[in-house]
């Protein structure tokens, strides 16, 4: 569990509540940690503008979706140039496929989170836009077979 001074226990504890349900009032939050109203939204609005709390979204559901494969990909690119890199970056934020993309050190050199519909039409995928990126040389695909843990929570 990582601190930061900046925050008190109290800071924690709301962001504990908020992070596992955005959705929760301000007077549930404000009872949950013992404090009034007004301090407890001065808080939140205090780590909203310190960007602690970052925005608040619903998860959905991919599976009732129809997006129930998941696809990890190790992507090579041909050389290690900062062009590349800003090239495929560019790229990877207009594929609404991928839902996280990670510039990694090690034998290759983008770690990606992939959802799709299924191996057909991750395929499509595959074929029409992340292999014919120009600067790509490899791509690894691993295919999810069962999901231990999926998290968006923080270990406050």
């Amino acid at each position: 569990m990582a601190k930061n001074t900046n925050l008190d226990e109290l800071d924690y504890k709301i962001l504990h509540i908020i992070q596992n349900d955005s959705q929760k009032t301000l007077k549930d939050i404000s009872e949950q940690v013992n404090l009034s109203l007004s301090p407890t939204h001065d808080r939140i609005k205090r780590m909203e503008s310190d960007g602690y709390i970052q925005g608040y979204v619903a998860l959905l559901n991919r599976k009732k979706l129809n997006l129930g494969l998941v696809v990890h990909c190790q992507v090579t690119l041909e050389k290690q140039n900062r062009k590349n890199f800003s090239e495929f970056e560019a790229a990877i934020l207009n594929f609404p496929e991928v839902t996280s993309c990670h510039l990694v050190s090690g034998n290759f050199d983008y770690y990606l989170n992939v959802v799709s519909a299924d191996v057909e039409s991750y395929n499509r995928f595959y074929q029409e836009k992340l292999a014919v990126l120009p600067s790509v040389a490899h791509i690894s695909t691993l295919f999810v077979m069962d999901e231990i843990k999926q998290t968006t929570a923080l270990p406050l």
